[in-house]
Parts: C-alpha cells; sequence; structure tokens
C-alpha cells in the first residue's frame, strides 16, 4: 500500500495567514465575525454531503451556538440543479447569514488556519480525502465519516474526529471538539517525499526482479 500524501510545507503545522489577507477576509466576509468557523470543502456535487452540512449548522443553532458555516467550492458545470438545490435549501430554513458559499478558492491554506473546523462528509469512500490531510497538517480539527480514507486518515493522525456516516451525534461531536479545543499534533505521515520514496522502491523492486 502506496498512500497518497501532500507537502508539509505547504501547510505547516501552526500556519497563521498575513495581516493583509486577515484584513481582506474580514472585509469580505464580515458575518463571520465572532463566530466559531466551521468549513466543509469540495466542490458543489452530492457525494460531498453538503446537506449534512446544512443540518448540523441548522442544528448547532437551534441550540444557541455561535457559528458560521462556510463551503467552499465552486459549482459543477455539469450539476447547476444540485447547486440551486443547495441555496434553495439555505434559504427555506433561513440560514442565510449563517452558512456562505465562497465559491472556489485558491487560498484553502489560509481558510483552514481560521477554521475552528473542517469537516469532510462524502456520502461515499474517498481513497484517499486530501483535505482533511491539509487541515491536519495546518493543525486544524477535522470531523469526518468513519469510512474510506477519511476515517483511515483520522484514525491514525486524529482518531477524535471520526464518526460514523449515520449522521447521529454530529452536532455533539461538534459541540464537544469547541468546546475542548482539542488540536491535532504534527503530522509526520503521509507526506508527499514518503509516497514518492516508495513508489521509486516499488518500481525498482519490479525492474530487479524482471532483470
Amino acid at each position: 500500500m502506496i498512500h497518497r500524501g501532500i507537502d508539509p510545507t505547504e501547510f505547516p503545522h501552526g500556519y497563521q495567514p498575513s495581516d493583509t489577507w486577515m484584513t481582506e477576509w474580514k472585509k469580505t466576509y464580515p458575518q463571520l465575525e465572532g463566530k466559531k468557523i466551521l468549513t466543509l470543502p469540495g466542490r458543489l456535487t452530492r457525494l460531498k454531503g453538503h446537506h449534512d452540512f446544512i443540518n448540523l449548522i441548522n442544528s448547532l443553532k437551534e441550540q444557541n451556538v455561535a457559528v458560521h458555516g462556510l463551503i467552499v467550492g465552486g459549482e459543477d458545470p455539469k450539476r447547476q440543479a444540485y447547486a440551486q438545490e443547495l441555496y434553495a435549501r439555505v434559504n427555506a430554513l433561513g440560514l442565510e447569514n449563517d452558512i456562505t458559499f465562497t465559491g472556489n478558492r485558491s487560498d484553502m491554506r489560509e481558510i483552514y488556519a481560521i477554521s475552528d473546523v473542517v469537516l469532510s462528509l462524502s456520502k461515499k469512500p474517498e481513497s484517499f480525502g486530501r483535505t482533511v490531510l491539509e487541515a491536519l497538517s495546518i493543525g486544524t480539527p477535522v470531523v469526518g465519516y468513519d469510512h474510506g480514507g477519511v476515517g483511515e486518515i483520522l484514525g491514525e493522525l486524529f482518531p477524535e474526529g471520526k464518526i460514523s456516516t449515520d449522521t447521529q451525534g454530529l452536532d455533539t461531536k461538534l459541540i464537544d471538539l469547541l468546546s475542548e479545543n482539542v488540536r491535532p499534533q504534527k503530522v509526520d505521515r503521509f507526506s508527499l517525499s514518503m509516497m514518492l520514496d516508495k513508489t521509486f522502491q516499488l518500481y525498482q523492486k519490479v525492474v530487479l526482479s524482471s532483470g
């Protein structure tokens, strides 16, 4: 098994955005001021579990937990109807001031850093879960469904963030993490260099055995 990896220098532990970035961010999204930020990264496709995220924000709001949900990802041109479905549901629940669709962003490192929790709510098991690892590398807690690559990464790096896929207790999990302020340790696995080294070793083994 050769796991995919990320470059930890691109997502350094404890990273903080620049003052310039923070000033522009607060100007663009003033509605986040004073709220705990929960972030769901990923394109607007049904696989990513956006409805579960919307349900979560609605439940926390009903419990008077001061949170704001960020859905960070662009619309899929082939799934415009799904994007409209999400917008309509947010409006129907009266969450226009509690959930923000940022569209596609190129500053994910900064967004991970200012997030209080990043979520991975994909309905189907994913082979890896890159956004989970990127956020953990920064030092941001991640809550994700315990299946596929996401469950494997969380199991090794941040087991506190694992939750079953039936969504029961998702709001309780978030409340506990926010109140306890549990943070991931510095990531020392799933690196790009480890992936490359193991891949080269495998090819070398194949070449030598065939010679």
